[in-house]
């Protein structure tokens, strides 16, 4: 890439962010009534809809901080060894656990201690001191509950996560802040159901089952799905009128609680804003710049603002600056060669086997024979003389 790609990509943006609009880059909300119509106020989008919606992150925090809420349990520390037992050793054809001791009953000579005996300690048993709380970065706890904030204006993950929100009329929903004034339970059901979040307080009030397993004698004994979570800036009336709806959250803005944004660590939860509490996520959160209430505290970036990368590849400002591509004029290569079979390969993997290679021959054109080289003439002698010795008959076989 040209080294004025930098320099190119930022004077576009610097140019574009001069022409935007404020409807552009903070699309309006719209503020409905108590009775389901539009007020015909509306309000920008706050910059916190625009972390980036990280479902890892929130699984992770939300897998440590709902274990912060747990009770320490353990057994009695002497269950299984009140009573007086000892092996009886090796001899008697029996095993070496150890045997209640006494007689006159069927509990004499029964093993004990052991987890594999009747009335005896479990395996490894439990203790008030085991690590039950979980600590998790503050910096990540906020990543978490922002891009949980952000998937729930996302309405495929928001249905996803099992809401009924078909007569939804928008996503993010805001309501007008005059709702904090309800006290009457029969007055929020109106509420939610000129929101079109009837479906969805019906399906929790359906899913209303029996709890599988002890939990039914530990103060826990219904289950049901979850529905919608308003979220208010303050309303002293509001939680009576909502508290008895099953499936239905409140909480306050000021303190958002990922462990009701993202239920069992799965974004989308079907959230109800008011007007206030809205108009309050700027101040929490910031913009594009620190928070007003956290202190150093920067919203979440995602790493590709525009995730179609092929278009931002062949765009104009792009493609005006890039380095026009380069042919391939690579030749075939030839098949290859054994260097120890071949001299050409082998110099050019290592140009000093020349040297070696004329110091070898050098070495044997000087080198001697093993053995002396033989006189002809007096290896005739030496035959001649055998054969004259062997016809007189000095030389026998």
């Amino acid at each position: 890439l040209s080294p004025r790609l930098g320099d190119e990509i930022g004077y576009w943006k610097a140019k574009r962010a001069a022409t935007d609009t404020m409807a552009e880059t903070r699309p309006l909300v719209t503020v409905y009534g108590a009775d389901g119509a539009a007020t015909g106020a509306s309000v920008p989008l706050p910059g916190v809809f625009a972390a980036p919606i990280r479902p890892d992150v929130v699984r992770s925090v939300h897998t440590n901080i709902a274990k912060n809420a747990r009770q320490a349990y353990a057994v009695m520390m002497k269950a299984g060894h009140q009573t007086s037992a000892e092996s009886w050793g090796t001899g008697r054809a029996v095993s070496r656990i150890p045997r209640v001791q006494g007689g006159g009953t069927q509990r004499s000579g029964q093993g004990a201690f052991g987890n594999m005996c009747r009335s005896g300690r479990m395996f490894a048993p439990t203790k008030v001191w085991r690590k039950w709380h979980r600590k998790v970065n503050l910096n990540e706890r906020r990543y978490a509950v922002a891009s949980a904030i952000a998937a729930s204006a996302c309405p495929p993950l928001v249905m996803a996560r099992g809401h009924r929100i078909d007569e939804v009329p928008e996503l993010p929903l805001v309501v007008d802040s005059s709702v904090d004034s309800l006290a009457k339970t029969k007055d929020a059901v109106k509420l939610l159901a000129a929101l079109g979040a009837q479906a969805d307080t019906d399906k929790c009030a359906d899913s209303k089952k029996l709890r599988a397993g002890k939990g039914k004698m530990r103060n826990r004994r219904y289950v049901g799905r979850k529905g919608p979570l308003l979220v208010h800036a303050g309303a002293e009336q509001l939680p009576r009128a909502m508290r008895n709806l099953p499936g239905v959250d409140l909480c306050h803005v000021d303190r958002l609680n990922l462990l009701l944004l993202a239920p069992g660590g799965h974004c989308g939860r079907f959230v109800v804003w008011t007007s206030d509490a809205f108009a309050k996520l700027d101040a929490i959160y910031g913009t594009a710049g620190s928070a007003a209430l956290k202190k150093d505290y920067v919203l979440p970036r995602a790493c590709m603002e525009n995730a179609d990368l092929a278009r931002l590849i062949n765009s104009d400002e792009i493609q005006s600056v890039v380095r026009a591509a380069e042919e391939d004029t690579q030749r075939p290569k030839a098949p290859k060669k054994n260097p120890l079979k071949n001299l050409e390969a082998m110099l050019a993997l290592n140009p000093y086997q020349q040297v070696v290679r004329d110091n070898e021959m050098k070495a044997q054109k000087t080198k001697k024979p093993k053995y002396a080289k033989q006189d002809k003439a007096r290896r005739a002698a030496s035959t001649a003389f055998y054969n004259a010795a062997r016809l007189e008959g000095e030389v026998t076989l």
